[in-house]
């Protein structure tokens, strides 16, 4: 699979390079990526993320420095996608307008979830293995489910169901 047109921060770290597919994206400075990854043009990830195998970030994703993304999860760019026009004619780049997402500061995000397009997930924010986030994630919350709904607050280590220490 191509690397074409990235640019990497000093110290970036991939698994297997004949096994993930990145172009005209940007990588920063000690961020691992794993096998199977595709990051298209347009998206960025910071400085000392941890992407893992199976995950697709898509244009117009932005996950800043110090960002978890576990294994196999897919980020959205478009709300109403189609293959093809009106017309029936195939839908080219002009046919539709990228939604961007914005992934904060230090969010981690569970294996095989999914992220809608045009949400921001918050700094600190937990989303839960599985589970579909289709709004905004608040800075610190814990989200879990289909669609993801809070449940928590990373800074006090427990879930809102538990009782109080």
């Amino acid at each position: 699979m191509p690397i074409v047109d990235v640019t990497f921060g000093n110290g970036v770290r991939i698994a297997h390079l004949d096994l993930v597919n990145l172009y005209g994206c940007s990588v920063g400075a000690e961020t691992k990526i794993g096998t199977f990854v595709e990051i298209q043009k347009n998206a960025s990830v910071g400085a000392r993320c941890k992407i893992s195998s199976h995950t697709f970030i898509c244009e117009g994703v932005t996950i800043e420095d110090e960002v978890f993304v576990g294994h196999g999860v897919m980020f959205t760019n478009d709300l109403y996608p189609r293959a093809v026009n009106d017309d029936g004619t195939l839908q080219t780049e002009a046919d539709w307008t990228v939604v961007a997402t914005r992934v904060r500061r230090r969010a981690s995000i569970g294996s095989n979830a999914t992220i809608m397009a045009g949400v921001t997930i918050g700094e600190s924010a937990l989303v839960g293995a599985g589970a579909v986030v289709t709004g905004d994630v608040a800075d610190f919350a814990i989200v879990a489910g289909v669609p993801a709904r809070v449940i928590g607050d990373v800074r006090l280590r427990r879930m809102a169901s538990e009782p109080p220490a």
